[in-house]
């Protein structure tokens, strides 16, 4: 769900906009192959893998099916439609980028001829546009709203008489930066720029295959860093990941700034150290150490598109065997996003063993207090978080021979 407000000078495409005399070289693959049936589905699927085509510098399959994740089609089980982004990747491999891609994509027609105005028109109406919000202020708005993934489905009915401010085009508060031995990470930062972030990939490569397990592409192109923290969820992913790297919140408003470290952020359900006149600016932590190891482990009944019942996030460095710095998270456990504190000062100096690992599971299985509900029994998620220690262990040291234990 998006608001008016934020297409507001900006170009919808729908399935009409994409409409020629004839099919489209994406439309073809699909009839080709067989990749549309009762037909309710595809125009969702031609939109985005046309998108995908405009946004990227390369094209490959893979990236070319992922590009339609969300869509969801119940008639051709998909390997009609896989075979039509493969064939569409495959021909469209060399258009040139750049200033002239555009006028490539008309000319291979997967895209109309109009597109080639829609540019100047963009940058006339933006000019206009902010030409008109020049001089308005934020005291007039009850709230700050970016991605709004999660809070137009739940409360849409009290923001539609209140005064809201759409800050989603507000690049300020959007960014990945390394300073003075930190990473910085802007609250307005979306999860999709996360994922894409070559810093964060230097130092941790598998953070793009943490991500894609965050919603739909939609949804990660949407919803923010920030957004996802202030939201409280218990089972937040991007809280979990940012608990176990031990981050500070930087709050202002507007006349002073201070900093709260994330697992202190958490008052209770829902509840926040925020006060109505502050904004979460950006996320802190210290750039890992070259001895350290991250994971994060995501139980949830379908791999993707799916809430987590439990998750757990590790951030461990070693020397030789001992742990000399460790944290750890869990999500799904609490009414509040946890930081397994009581499991961190056991395992700190600790030399890494079966038995010392199988020790911080029932450790960890202490700390929380999970209710049952639709993603598990009480049982079920303590069994849950257990096993996740073993798995954070057997993932980062699989030469140390970390088995579970049966109990």
């Amino acid at each position: 769900l998006m608001p008016l407000g934020d297409v507001h000078g900006k170009h919808v495409v729908t399935i009409e906009g994409l409409n020629s005399d004839e099919l489209s070289p994406i439309q073809s693959a699909f009839v080709d192959e067989g990749g549309t049936q009762c037909g309710f589905c595809t125009p969702g699927f031609i939109v985005s893998l046309t998108g995908y085509f405009l946004i990227n510098q390369n094209y490959n399959a893979l990236d070319a099916i992922d590009s339609m994740n969300g869509n969801i089609c119940r008639c051709t089980g998909y390997s009609g439609i896989k075979r039509a982004a493969e064939r569409a990747a495959a021909s469209f491999d060399s258009i040139q980028n750049g200033d002239y891609k555009f006028d490539n994509l008309i000319t291979a027609q997967i895209i109309p001829n109009y597109f080639s105005g829609i540019k100047k028109r963009l940058i006339d109406l933006n000019k206009k546009l902010r030409s008109e919000i020049v001089g308005k202020s934020n005291d007039q708005f009850e709230f700050l709203i970016s991605g709004g993934t999660d809070l137009y489905v739940q409360k849409w009915e009290s923001l539609i008489n209140s005064q809201v401010n759409l800050i989603s085009s507000y690049k300020k508060l959007s960014f990945v930066e390394e300073v003075n031995g930190e990473i910085h990470i802007g609250s307005t930062t979306t999860i999709a720029e996360l994922e894409q972030s070559q810093l964060m990939k230097k130092y941790f490569p598998e953070f793009p295959n943490y991500l894609i397990l965050f919603g739909s592409i939609p949804i990660r192109n949407r919803a923010t860093v920030g957004g996802n923290i202030v939201n409280a969820s218990p089972i937040g992913d991007m809280t979990n990941i940012l608990l176990a790297l031990d981050s500070n919140v930087h709050i202002t408003n507007g006349k002073s700034e201070r900093q709260v470290p994330l697992k202190n952020f958490f008052k209770g359900y829902k509840t926040l150290d925020l006060d109505k006149n502050e904004l979460v600016e950006y996320f802190s932590f210290q750039i890992p150490e070259k001895n350290s190891r991250f994971n994060f482990e995501k139980v949830s009944k379908r791999t993707y598109l799916d809430i987590a019942s439990v998750n757990s996030s590790m951030y461990i460095e070693v020397n030789g065997e001992q742990i000399t710095e460790i944290h750890l998270s869990a999500g799904g456990v609490a009414p509040i996003p946890m930081y397994l504190a009581k499991t961190r000062n056991y395992l700190l100096g600790k030399s890494i063993s079966e038995n010392v690992v199988a020790e911080a599971g029932e450790i960890a299985v202490s700390e929380i207090s999970p209710i049952s509900d639709a993603r598990g029994s009480a049982e079920y998620k303590s069994l849950l978080l257990r096993q996740l220690i073993f798995a954070h262990f057997f993932k980062l040291f699989p030469e140390n021979k970390i088995f579970e234990i049966s109990y």
